[in-house]
């Protein structure tokens, strides 16, 4: 038997991973996977045909039912999950980043389970998490998502790499909202943000919700002071990100993490947010951005936004949220798995450094 760490890695199957413009957890997975990679862990990526990795990939689903509607979707996630589980004697851990459904099949196995809890979609899936407390490990992506309900062996903050994301030192005049077009993003307030601070915007990201959109975006746009842009993908998003003079993000709801808002400044630009969920956590309030309560809030702080470095905003990624750290964490919590289980390989000369 080889001494390398063998791991599987199930990504989930909405989007081809790494997504070709929209799809955060799949995102996130791709990062992961290149790096440990990089680090000699024997990495099996669980995706889509149509992914791409310097692992070994096993796929079923042809490609993301997201992007292909001939596709129903509870079928080809039983397929891919089972999967990975019918295989599990070939791993010495499996990470999951599927949501709850895997851990159904956590105790039917004997290879240790880690979960990463990519925020809690309705309180209706708690049961499941629950049920499998102390006997799959779960990671949380934010100290503001963890539920009181569950134990956790760590929480890793999202990282991105930040050869993807251009500083630009000099910003544009236009505001820039980026997300799931959906009434828990905000992208109705974004709007009235930018009327109110007499500002362009452009809006770009999914429509999740047609409704929302029809009744209370499409009005708006006119082409000049509001534009919709769409989904745009990694070299789109670069410049968008990168030329606006803030990012605005008024969620409504306990954002899990919220990876745009650490693009965005990877590329030099501060974040206007809304006070919750993992917010305090990822912007330093008058440094990276400002943290508001409201509308009239966020008006006001775009009115302070120059006075803010835009150099501080990168460096802030680069010491806190690049993928290198968030492998590295990761791989910290694997040996923490696997001593607990007895299970533990040698795992190379990188050492991992602490959890956030």
């Amino acid at each position: 038997m080889s001494d390398r760490l063998r791991l599987a890695l199930l990504s989930p199957v909405a989007w081809r991973t790494p997504p070709r413009h929209y799809g955060p957890w799949e995102s996130v997975v791709a990062l992961l996977a290149g790096g440990l990679v990089e680090r000699d862990i024997d990495v099996t990526l669980f995706a889509t045909a149509d992914s791409e990795t310097t692992g070994r990939l096993v796929a079923v689903a042809p490609r993301g039912y997201e992007e292909d509607p001939t596709l129903c979707a509870k079928v080809w996630e039983c397929l891919h999950i089972s999967e990975v589980f019918e295989r599990a004697t070939e791993f010495d851990l499996i990470h999951n980043h599927f949501d709850y459904l895997p851990l159904t099949y956590s105790q039917l196995v004997n290879t240790p389970l880690v979960t990463t809890i990519h925020g809690f979609s309705s309180p209706d899936i708690l049961p499941v998490y629950q049920k499998y407390d102390g006997r799959v490990s779960y990671v949380a992506i934010s100290n503001a998502d963890r539920s009181p309900a569950l134990e956790y062996v760590g929480t890793v903050h999202h990282g991105v790499d930040l050869g993807q994301f251009t500083f630009q030192p000099r910003a544009d005049t236009y505001l820039v909202f980026f997300g799931r077009i959906h009434p828990d993003k905000g992208a109705a307030e974004a709007i009235e943000i930018a009327r109110r601070a007499k500002r362009r915007l452009l809006l770009a990201g999914i429509v999740q919700d047609a409704g929302y959109f029809r009744e209370l975006i499409e009005p708006h746009l006119d082409g000049e002071r509001v534009t919709y842009v769409g989904s745009v993908g990694p070299e789109r998003r670069d410049s968008l990100l990168g030329g606006a003079l803030a990012l605005l993000h008024p969620i409504a709801f306990a954002e899990p993490f919220g990876l745009s808002v650490v693009e965005a400044m990877a590329c030099g630009t501060p974040v206007v947010a809304y006070n919750r969920g993992s917010m305090p956590e990822l912007i330093q309030d008058g440094v990276n951005g400002f943290l508001v309560e409201d509308v009239a809030g966020a008006v006001a702080a775009v009115g302070r936004i120059g006075r803010l470095d835009r150099r501080a905003c990168r460096r802030h990624v680069a010491a806190h949220f690049t993928a290198e750290r968030m492998v590295e964490d990761y791989l910290k919590i694997y040996r923490a798995v696997l001593a607990r289980k007895r299970l533990a390989p040698p795992m190379g000369p990188h050492r991992a450094a602490g959890c956030s």
